[in-house]
């Protein structure tokens, strides 16, 4: 057990350059719920699920892919709010997500050509072209977006923002990571504009400047809005780390709260193995050598996700000011109290996660990585039910799930994160 008379920094409150006081330093990072029905709205599974993580103790729960346009979807049971038309739900989920005096943030998207060809066979891009490599055949051809596409999707943003923070959510994440259409403007690969928003980075990096600027308009200056950023996309010619850092600047000086560091696209992943714990053990915390470059460069606070598994990393990470909150996901699902076991409990373990397999050689190399995601978005099917996680459910059940759930959208890849 940790000394009980030594308080752990996990525990300290984070203020935001906004002023809003975060009452520790455990960052849910997002998870695709899959909860969603067909009309993308929000339901009771989520504000069960939800309540459960904010008793759980965590400082800032951050939803899941919120889509701005329903038509736009990233995955299978997206959100979308683009109206109030589901208010009154959403009002709920906000309400669950922020008992125990914690944050709620919307994670507000859109995918861009990253649009499974099951659920779209129409995606918007910045420029015209599939996605590259084995998992290109999953997806349609996009359609390049005119000058006043890409406006009313700001527009939409702002929109979405708003009604996060009426129908009580305190914050947003603008999603401009993981190959999704703001991840797609900034990186030289996918946008070929020859427009005010293509060319160098000062141009490409305008639709997210758009973007947050309206957001910002839309919440108010006091109302936090953290983006989430690739640290880079891992290909060579993509977006750099160099810009990346430029960027970050940028949305420093514009006023973000907070910055997200991930990474990696489809295009370029590294691929998600089902390994578990043992890959976890080799690969430690994910983006520690971009955190450490960054820290001298921003003044505004960082998370950094991926790979925190125990307290003692946490606090190494805190205490060496590489980052300013821990971003912890995967776990949360299996384990979802965690933040109070360890700043209450003094719990001092690690949360081991499964080796994910069928025991079926062919599905096992086939389906690897959606096993992964589809065993974990089951975990959170069952805390949203009301009966916990069950770590001992095997690839296979999770599998059946998750066609059962989406039927052959189920089959097509996910976003999967570079890991540096």
């Amino acid at each position: 057990m940790m000394n009980e008379k030594t308080a752990t920094p996990i525990a300290e409150p984070l203020i935001l350059p906004c002023g809003v006081t975060i009452k520790n330093r455990f960052y849910k990072s997002a998870m695709n719920e899959a909860l969603a029905g067909r009309d993308c709205a929000p339901t009771e599974e989520h504000v069960r699920l939800y309540r459960t993580w904010a008793r759980g103790g965590a400082g800032v729960l951050v939803t899941g892919n919120v889509m701005v346009d329903r038509t736009q979807l990233g995955e299978p049971g997206n959100v979308a709010v683009e109206d109030e038309r589901d208010l009154d739900m959403l009002r709920r989920w906000a309400a669950a997500g922020t008992e125990n005096g914690t944050h709620c943030w919307m994670q507000i998207n859109h995918p861009g050509r990253q649009s499974p060809i099951t659920i779209n066979p129409h995606p918007l891009a910045p420029s015209a072209g599939g996605i590259d490599g084995e998992y290109g055949r999953f997806f349609a051809e996009p359609t390049e977006l005119t000058v006043g596409q890409i406006r009313d999707i700001v527009r939409r943003f702002a929109t979405t923002a708003r009604i996060a923070k009426k129908a009580g959510f305190t914050g947003v994440e603008i999603h401009a990571a993981h190959g999704y259409l703001i991840n797609q403007f900034l990186s030289p690969l996918d946008n070929r504009r020859a427009d005010e928003y293509g060319g160098d980075i000062e141009h490409r990096a305008r639709f997210l400047f758009d973007v947050f600027d309206a957001v910002r308009e839309a919440v108010g200056p006091d109302f936090p809005v953290a983006v989430k950023l690739n640290a880079q996309d891992g290909a060579p010619g993509g977006f750099s780390e160099e810009e990346s850092i430029w960027v970050m600047k940028q949305l420093e000086t514009r006023g973000v709260d907070l910055i997200d560091i991930s990474g990696g696209t489809y295009a370029k992943p590294v691929i998600q193995t089902n390994s578990g714990a043992a890959e976890d053990r080799r690969r430690g915390v994910y983006f520690t050598d971009f955190a450490r470059r960054v820290k001298g460069e921003l003044t505004v606070p960082v998370a950094l996700t991926g790979g925190f598994r125990n307290a003692r990393d946490m606090e190494r990470a805190l205490d060496e000011g590489i980052t300013q909150m821990i971003g912890i996901a995967r776990p949360l699902a299996l384990v979802p109290d965690l933040p109070k076991r360890i700043i209450r409990d003094r719990w001092d373990g690690s949360v081991e996660l499964p080796r994910v397999m069928t025991g079926i050689r062919a599905l096992d190399k086939a389906f690897g990585g959606i096993l992964v995601i589809s065993w974990f978005e089951l975990q959170m099917h069952r805390i949203a039910r009301g009966e916990g996680p069950d770590p001992r459910i095997g690839g296979l059940k999770a599998l059946l799930f998750a066609l059962r759930q989406h039927g052959p959208a189920a089959l097509t890849p996910r976003r999967r994160k570079v890991r540096r």
